[in-house]
């Protein structure tokens, strides 16, 4: 990195960060703090919400995931534009007539207290992982890729954000999250447009379609019906639909977004822009991902994005085995090369997409080389892909705001999270059984739990290690657990027969079987949300019609 890189990198964070704490450092109520005092346009709403979901991950693993397995992983969205009509509809206006600062509060009122504590003790688990996560996962990427100290960085990372979130709570997070947007969406263009243009004269983007279309990665839709299957079109419109569901509709990190809309109104336009750009927001990230697979169908790519892996096989017993790997792989793409510099007719096509073939059995190949040289070593080079590309080949300056990007994003993200979290502890714990406080008191109650909430994720991030793609392991986390939180709140919301009780022994022996099934990896990670829901609706039935019974 360059001078200028480090320039635009500092620059953009600390104006972020200092701008935003600076404008809402004055809180005077609980409501202030922790809903922005309603004051928020449908506008800030949307991309409030968009800059929660689009964390670091987002960036480093998408479109990694398109450079290896196509544009497919794009059909896990396509039940949120769904879900988001039937939150608009139902959940939004209820919350707003209640006032509540919390999802779970709604269920007290609705349930009793332990079904209340419950839910939010489910959340606090899952979204306590997930905060960890995040700002784990763009710290070891950099670190490895940069040669910057891990846990520093994961330090600093998380330090930051607990500055401005303690500082400035719901309203800070809005702001910055506009801001955060900006650069996000400007990097990604940018980068979009380097690329392509960096492909040789005689190919186009049409002809760079072609090239990604013969390799298979332009295939979004499976209508497969293999339950194992991960991203099929029927497992992203119903377990994507649940998953939404339970993610916009009851995960606190989403809901205090759109809490602090101006009126319901403003709310439900700006989750309805959410909903409508997010599948589109996802189809160009892997597509620049694709883009970036491509561009290195002229350039010689890695054998293995991750260099610590590529380090470690290097000083091992397999090093011999895998420089005769490596040079079957340079021969791999020479013949490539030779074939891209000539017509570009079908029988060549047909040919690259053979090579392609080959290309994929050497990096699984080089993979097993890895485990063999260290059992202990992650093999999956997925997150590694994009920034190996950025570092590699992107001019200075756009390296440093590309980064600026990745941090951006972990920082939004993380920050939404550790503020939802202090809100459902304060709210749904604290300030449930200490009732009677000034709101003075609430407010620094609020800050303290924010503080150690970003405590405990930095000390999660400290001791995380690489498990699979990234992006993923934040939605199977997400799964093992917003099944059984949205059966409970459609139970509330549709079933008024059901009583307290009843949901809350459901949720119990659902949330036991999810996680059992998961340990079993008996079906594909997103059917999770719907057995989750199903199971918690049917037995709260069943418990509810025994107890009359009784």
């Amino acid at each position: 990195m360059t001078h200028i890189d480090w320039l635009i990198l500092v620059g953009t964070l600390g104006g972020i960060v200092g701008y935003g704490a600076w404008k809402n450092r004055k809180n005077d109520s609980i409501s202030d703090y922790l809903k922005g005092g309603n004051s928020a346009r449908w506008w800030t709403v949307g991309l409030s919400v968009m800059a929660t979901q689009a964390s670091a991950i987002t960036f480093l693993s998408t479109p990694g995931q398109a450079f290896h397995d196509g544009m497919g992983f794009v059909q896990f969205y396509f039940g949120l534009p769904f879900a988001v009509i039937i939150i608009c509809l139902f959940f939004i206006p209820l919350y707003h007539k209640l006032k509540v600062f919390t999802a779970y509060e709604f269920l007290e009122q609705r349930f009793d207290q332990r079904t209340r504590t419950l839910t939010a003790v489910l959340f606090l688990v899952q979204r306590g992982l997930a905060a960890g996560i995040t700002i784990y996962a763009p710290a070891i990427i950099l670190s490895v890729v940069l040669g910057w100290p891990l846990k520093p960085l994961i330090f600093l990372i998380g330090l930051v954000v607990i500055f401005y979130t303690v500082i400035g709570g719901t309203a800070a997070v809005n702001v910055t999250q506009k801001q955060q947007m900006f650069i996000i969406f400007s990097g990604m263009i940018i980068a979009f447009g380097y690329i392509l243009n960096s492909f040789p004269e005689e190919i186009g983007f049409v002809q760079a379609l072609d090239i990604a279309g013969q390799t298979g990665k332009l295939q979004v839709l499976d209508f497969s019906f293999d339950p194992n299957s991960r991203y099929t079109f029927w497992s992203g419109i119903t377990g994507g639909l649940f998953l939404a569901l339970s993610y916009f509709g009851t995960d606190q990190s989403q809901v205090q977004r759109y809490l602090s809309g101006k009126s319901v109104q403003e709310s439900q336009m700006g989750l309805l822009m959410n909903g409508f750009l997010k599948v589109p927001m996802q189809f160009f990230i892997l597509l620049v991902g694709v883009m970036v697979f491509v561009f290195y169908q002229f350039e010689t790519a890695p054998l293995h994005f991750n260099p610590k892996g590529v380090e470690t096989v290097r000083q091992s017993a397999q090093a011999e085995a895998y420089l005769q790997l490596e040079e079957a792989h340079q021969a791999t793409q020479n013949q490539r090369h030779q074939l891209l510099q000539g017509d570009l007719d079908a029988a060549a096509l047909s040919q690259i997409a053979q090579l392609d073939s080959q290309e994929r059995e050497q990096r699984q190949a080089a993979k097993e080389l890895i485990q063999q040289a260290d059992p202990a070593q992650e093999t999956n080079d997925k997150d590694y892909v994009f920034i190996s590309f950025i570092l590699g080949y992107l001019p200075q300056g756009l390296i440093g705001l590309l980064l600026a990007v990745i941090l951006s994003a972990a920082m939004s993200s993380t920050a939404s999270e550790l503020n939802a979290l202090a809100a459902t502890t304060t709210v749904d714990l604290y300030q449930r059984n200490r009732q009677g406080e000034t709101p003075a008191h609430y407010v620094k109650a609020s800050k303290a739990f924010t503080l150690l909430w970003g405590v405990i994720a930095i000390l999660f991030a400290t001791y995380g290690s690489l498990f699979e793609n990234l992006i993923q392991l934040v939605n199977i986390i997400g799964s093992v657990f917003y099944g059984t939180i949205l059966g409970v709140f459609l139970v509330a919301f549709f079933l008024k027969r059901v009583q307290g009780k009843a949901v809350f022994w459901a949720a119990v022996v659902s949330e036991l079987l999810i996680l059992f099934i998961y340990t079993q990896d008996w079906v594909g990670f997103l059917w999770l949300n719907v057995l989750g829901a199903l199971f918690t609706v049917v037995l709260s039935l069943v418990l509810q019609a025994m107890h009359k019974r009784e």
